[in-house]
C-alpha cells in the first residue's frame, strides 16, 4: 500500500477529472485528521484517495463500493481500509462506522465536495473562506444540491467534532493542495469573503 500503487489504481479506474479532484481532496482531509489524531497517515490517506475509485464504473448501490472492495481485497489492501470504504455508504447497513478512520471518512467525504463547490464560487477560492460562509451556503438548498447536508452534520457529530471546527479544519487541509484541486486564487483576488 503505497501512494504510487494507489495512483495507478486511480488512473486505471477514474478518468473524470472532477472525481479525481474529489478523491485527492478527501485524501488530504484524511491525512490531516490522521496526523491530528496520531493515526497512520498513509493508511488514512489511502482510504480517502480510494474511497470512490470504483464509482465511475459502478455508480449504483450497492455495486459502489462493493465492486471496489473486492478489487482492493484482491490487491492485498488491509481489511480496515476496505471496511472504512464500505462504511461510507449508508445503504450498507451491515457496515456501521466503528473506528475513527470509518467515522473520519464519512465526515470528510460530503464536506470536501461541498467545500470545493463553495471555493469555485469565490475569486479567492479557499483563501479566506470561513466556516460561517460555508454554513450560510449550506442553507441554500439549490447550491450544490447533490451534497447531502444531513450527512455533513451527522458526519461531524459522529466524529465528535464541532461542525464549525470541522469545516475550518478541512478548509486548511484542502489549502495544502489548492493547486491539485484547481483552487488557486484568481489573480488579484482578495482573501476576504465575497
Amino acid at each position: 500500500m503505497n501512494r504510487e500503487q494507489n495512483l495507478q489504481l486511480l488512473r486505471e479506474y477514474v478518468s473524470n477529472p472532477g472525481l479525481q479532484r474529489h478523491m485527492f481532496a478527501v485524501e488530504a482531509a484524511m491525512r490531516a485528521y490522521a496526523e491530528k489524531l496520531g493515526e497512520d497517515a498513509e493508511k488514512w490517506a489511502t482510504t480517502g484517495l480510494l474511497h470512490d475509485f470504483d464509482y465511475e464504473r459502478w455508480p449504483d448501490p450497492p455495486d459502489h463500493p462493493l465492486q471496489g472492495s473486492e478489487i482492493l481485497r484482491s490487491k492485498g489492501y488491509p481489511e480496515d481500509v476496505i471496511y472504512a470504504i464500505k462504511s461510507h455508504a449508508d445503504y450498507l447497513t451491515d457496515c456501521p462506522r466503528i473506528s475513527p478512520m470509518d467515522k473520519a471518512l464519512y465526515a470528510c467525504d460530503e464536506l470536501c465536495g461541498f467545500l470545493v463547490a463553495c471555493a469555485l464560487m469565490r475569486p479567492g477560492r479557499l483563501e479566506g473562506m470561513t466556516a460561517k460562509s460555508v454554513r450560510k451556503k449550506m442553507k441554500t438548498a439549490s447550491f450544490a444540491a447533490a451534497v447531502n447536508r444531513d450527512d455533513i452534520v451527522r458526519g461531524a457529530a459522529d466524529l465528535g467534532v464541532d461542525l464549525d471546527e470541522h469545516i475550518s479544519f478541512l478548509i486548511a487541509a484542502l489549502q495544502t493542495i489548492a493547486d491539485v484541486l484547481d483552487l488557486v486564487p484568481e489573480p488579484g483576488a482578495k482573501s476576504g469573503e465575497p
